[in-house]
């Protein structure tokens, strides 16, 4: 009678155990079926970044920085002084070349008067002694021609007569020649060499002082300092870049994406952006730009199966509205 009751004893805790086991078995499934029920795909997405368009600020004047006027996070508006560079070397060429352009004006003005007054007075009186010369030679010919004819003098006297009016005439024309070229001045090549000269001369005074204009730097368009590069009392070179300024209103979002995502994204497609700095706040914005990275982007080597190499595209939008808040640099993501 003992023995009977332990095993049905037995057999009652084994009902149990395996009505507990399916129990859990049961759970288990439910839960499994609930939890793949409740399962949601979760979210892909395409992480960019935001970025604006960046001005570096640079000179043709080499020298010393003498005084920056903005700081770093300043923002300034176009025409605002930024930085002076100090330049006595230029300034020390700026002297030289005026004082080229008063020489050669001087010069010029010379050409252009013409001879001086007194040269001209010595030349008409050289011309009125030889006029005279002519004359008396030509009487004194005449009057010996007559004689010569009457046969009181010599055909050898009447022959220097002649001689001497000759000489006389051409005396005469030597004389007039040089005082109308006293009269008339440089010849007109002096004037054209003269006159370019002078344009010379303004031409490098005008060189200096293009490179002085740049002593002042000033913002070109309106933004915000961005870095600075050098320090009060710095040299700096021809075109060494000396601050860079941020265009903030002109701001954009570039993303690298593979080409089998580009039949989602077309040119001129608005797209919801999200921007976590923001506390996930939603903007828009408008693509504007597709373009291929070409060889060197990040490629998907080809598998076995088949697959073929997926190409990098940079793909940039340009917010709808106006985002103060969005900083160069902070990762913008877009939900697919």
């Amino acid at each position: 009678m003992d023995h009977t009751e332990t095993k049905k004893e037995e057999k009652r805790e084994n009902r149990l155990l395996m009505i507990s086991l399916a129990s859990l078995v049961v759970a288990f499934i439910v839960l499994a079926i609930i939890g793949f029920c409740c399962l949601r795909e979760p979210d892909t997405f395409i992480e960019g970044q935001a970025d604006a368009t960046s001005v570096r600020i640079s000179g043709k004047l080499p020298g010393r920085v003498a005084e920056i006027f903005v700081h770093e996070g300043d923002m300034v508006h176009k025409g605002d002084t930024l930085i002076h560079i100090h330049s006595s070397l230029a300034e020390a060429k700026l002297q030289q070349a005026e004082g080229m352009e008063t020489a050669s004006q001087a010069m010029d003005k010379k050409v252009d008067a013409g001879t001086r007054v007194q040269i001209v007075e010595s030349a008409q009186q050289l011309a009125n002694q030889a006029r005279a010369a002519r004359v008396i030679a030509e009487k004194t010919y005449n009057r010996m021609e007559n004689l010569y004819r009457e046969g009181v003098v010599s055909e050898q006297k009447r022959d220097e007569a002649k001689a001497a009016f000759d000489a006389a005439v051409a005396g005469e024309k030597a004389a007039d020649s040089q005082l109308s070229l006293a009269k008339s001045g440089a010849q007109s090549e002096d004037k054209t060499a003269s006159a370019a000269m002078v344009a010379v001369a303004k031409g490098g005074v005008s060189e200096v002082e293009a490179l002085l204009e740049d002593q002042y730097l000033v913002a070109p368009c309106d933004g915000q300092i961005d870095q600075v590069y050098p320090e009060p009392g710095e040299l700096v070179s021809l075109g060494a870049p000396l601050m860079s300024l941020l265009k903030v209103e002109d701001k954009w979002v570039t993303f690298n994406v593979r080409e089998e995502e580009l039949g989602k994204l077309k040119i001129g497609q608005e797209v919801e952006l999200t921007v976590p700095a923001l506390d996930m706040k939603k903007i828009k914005a408008r693509i504007y730009y597709i373009r291929d990275l070409g060889t060197y982007a990040t490629w998907r080597a080809t598998k076995s199966t088949g697959e073929w190499d997926s190409r990098t595209f940079e793909v940039k939008a340009r917010p709808v509205d106006q985002q103060p808040d969005m900083r160069p640099g902070m990762t913008v993501l877009y939900i697919k």
